[in-house]
């Protein structure tokens, strides 16, 4: 193979109360809203995206918001966790920011030299902030200072149903071992600099399965250029049984999707057009935005989808 996986692109997980789900990635976490649309499979419901200042690749986390949605299960066959990326010397100003903000938080420890402090959102899905580097800038205008902000992804954390079989999808992607402690396999994109590279791969065939509901996630995605390089890994991909998807129009980027073995839903996704195809800069997550075959949909989606309010984000602290 002549093309290679950066990194992670996004995560997308399913949430309860949408105004809930703002307030605490936002108000909290620091991450800006880049886009308000629905999800193009689920009219009815909202796709919320929030990432770096323009959603860059490799920072973006998405969320389908169910007001009455189940409550879910987090275990194998599932991603267990996922993983943003913070400075060294800001584990306490987290720990502090998080406890004060009433924040489910577990005692730091440290894993394969970096220092993890696990957390659970409203939701109680479970995310993790790990001390590294990254290349990317925070958003200058977020409530978090700078020098402490969150510099997009490091990793997600499968717990797989089938570890060996989702190890060597992930080597079909590039993906090469670079660590392991105990139960736990860390793999690191080939094709990428030091943005959202590694993932994680538990093997415990003694806990329990998961259930997708509430505070689980739905799918990974994974970067790839454009929509030639992403056609090109459907080949090397169905060689391995996987059935994978036709390309899908996702308005933000391109969309394939695949489940591996382990159970996770995978998905390969364009770098671009990106978030300020239909929004500036300046205005990105302030409006509705819907994709062409829907805006004859707008007065009915306006009037049920509930009301959001912009988070009242003021200086940083």
């Amino acid at each position: 193979m002549t093309i290679e996986i950066p990194g992670l692109h996004h995560v997308t997980s399913i949430a309860s109360n949408p105004q809930q789900n703002v307030d605490f990635y936002t108000e909290v976490l620091g991450l800006r809203l880049v886009k308000r649309t629905v999800n193009f499979d689920d009219k009815y419901t909202y796709h919320l995206y929030y990432g770096d200042e323009v959603g860059n690749p490799g920072t973006v986390l998405t969320f389908f918001p169910f007001e009455d949605g189940r409550q879910g299960r987090v275990g194998r066959g599932q991603t267990s966790a996922t993983a943003f990326v913070i400075p060294e010397g800001s584990v306490d100003y987290w720990i502090d920011r998080l406890e004060s903000r009433d924040v489910d938080v577990d005692t730091p420890h440290t894993r394969f030299g970096e220092t993890v402090v696990p957390f659970r959102d409203h939701d109680v899905q479970p995310l993790e902030l790990v001390t590294g580097t990254s290349d990317i800038e925070p958003w200058a205008d977020g409530p978090v200072p700078a020098d402490n902000a969150i510099r997009g992804f490091h990793s997600v954390t499968l717990d797989s149903l089938n570890p060996e079989k989702t190890r060597a999808v992930l080597e079909t992607l590039g993906y090469e071992s670079t660590a392991q402690d105990g139960e736990r396999m860390r793999y690191r994109a080939s094709g990428n600099g030091n943005r959202a590279s590694f993932i994680d791969v538990l093997a415990r065939p003694d806990t329990p399965r998961g259930q997708q509901g509430v505070g689980t996630v739905h799918h990974v995605a994974f970067r790839t250029p454009n929509t030639q390089t992403q056609a090109e890994w459907r080949e090397p991909l169905s060689e391995t049984g996987l059935q994978v998807t036709a390309q899908k129009d996702r308005q933000y980027f391109m969309s394939m999707y695949f489940r591996e073995p382990g159970g996770t839903l995978f998905e390969i996704a364009t770098d671009g057009p990106g978030f300020t195809r239909d929004e500036s800069i300046s205005e990105l997550g302030t409006e509705l935005k819907l994709p062409p075959w829907l805006e004859n949909d707008r007065a009915m989606l306006e009037e049920r989808l509930p009301e959001i309010e912009p988070a009242s984000i003021t200086e940083a602290n």
